[in-house]
């Protein structure tokens, strides 16, 4: 098996970036895009590197590891934005983060699945039990904005509200690992391929590490410069700040999901796909979302909450609403993914055209 990012001359960007980011520091546009672009191939990396892990430690911790890694630019990302006070591009990132996995990197994957297989079966009952956790999410996401818009004189409780939500939702996330990972792992573990790694065609796990540390560094050091350009970029090419966090931002994120998702979906290892397409969703709205709302009280200039606009509880919860439909089957054809991705377009023409209003 060729394990090899398609992206690899797009590690040229990253000398590029670095020549504006010192040498020419108010051509916001041209840094805002090589370095998009270097992030690119280094989440192309992320994702092999982790799919080189998974084929050795099964479906369920496969997706996990993919995921988990795969996030780490979003987060990266995130962490940076934090410290600089930009807490709507943060929620904005989020959101795309979960709409993203569920419907752009789950719909490519059933499409490109589908189209060399006319149906694909997954465990059914796994996909429930994801499906409901992102519901819980969704949950999250709600009452918080329902306490801020008919709070009323009590909002001076609102940022209490969200960490101690976030407090919760951490925990629950730590229960579904011990649940998906050691009491009810059968329900995560699909087909392996162990006969990939019987033939020797695998990396190392040590080159496997080396390889995501230093993707991971290398993305942390292009997130920080994408930061710091975007909200000038944004500006200068007409796009709100919403969008570019809600469908820009996050794209560039689920590169690394959405490289090995497609990739595993075409050898019908849909266990797998869709562990790291949902799986990510899962974690970016009970692990990492909880986890920034924390971090804040220690980082940026204020804490963040978890008040999120309207349009992005609404969209999240669309979102939500028809992955729980298509994935309570046990079954995916090309159709279903051609159906996830129309209402991803239809969601981001709804954030390209909404204009910029803060949650709060």
């Amino acid at each position: 098996m060729r394990i090899k990012p398609s992206l690899d001359w797009l590690l040229a960007a990253i000398p590029v970036v670095v020549y504006l980011e010192f040498m020419q520091p108010e051509q916001h546009i041209a840094i805002f895009a090589t370095a998009c672009l270097a992030i690119l191939p280094l989440a192309g990396w992320l994702g092999h590197a982790t799919e080189h892990i998974a084929a050795r430690t099964g479906e369920g911790i496969g997706g996990l590891l993919n995921a988990t890694f795969g996030n780490a630019a979003e987060l990266i990302i995130a962490v940076v934005a934090l410290q600089r006070g930009l807490h709507e591009v943060v929620k904005a990132s989020i959101t795309g983060s979960i709409i993203g996995n569920i419907l752009l990197v789950m719909g490519a994957a059933f499409l490109a699945g589908g189209l060399k297989f006319p149906t694909q079966k997954f465990n059914a009952a796994g996909a429930r039990s994801q499906a409901t956790m992102l519901t819980l999410a969704v949950i999250g996401l709600v009452v918080p904005a329902a306490f801020h818009y008919v709070g009323g004189a009590q909002l001076i409780h609102e940022s209490d509200l969200s960490l101690e939500i976030s407090v919760v939702l951490l925990a629950t996330y730590a229960l579904s690992l011990i649940f998906s990972l050691k009491t009810h792992k059968e329900l995560f573990s699909g087909a392996t391929a162990a006969e990939e790694v019987a033939t020797g065609s695998h990396w190392s796990v040590g080159k496997s590490v080396g390889v995501l540390a230093g993707a991971t560094a290398l993305i942390a050091w292009m997130s920080e410069i994408l930061v710091g350009s975007v909200e000038q970029a944004a500006h200068s090419l007409g796009m709100t700040s919403i969008f570019v966090g809600v469908v820009v931002v996050a794209i560039i994120g689920n590169a690394a999901e959405h490289s090995t998702a497609i990739l595993v979906a075409r050898k019908n290892r849909m266990d797998l796909s869709l562990g790291i397409a949902v799986g990510s969703s899962i974690q970016i709205a009970l692990f990492v979302a909880p986890l920034l709302v924390i971090l804040s009280r220690f980082i940026g200039p204020a804490p963040m909450d978890l008040v999120f606009t309207p349009a992005e509880v609404m969209a999240t919860g669309l979102a939500v609403m028809i992955t729980s439909q298509i994935a309570s089957d046990g079954e995916a054809n090309w159709f279903e993914g051609v159906q996830l991705l129309a209402v991803y377009l239809i969601l981001g023409l709804l954030f390209f055209f909404l204009p910029d209003v803060p949650a709060h």
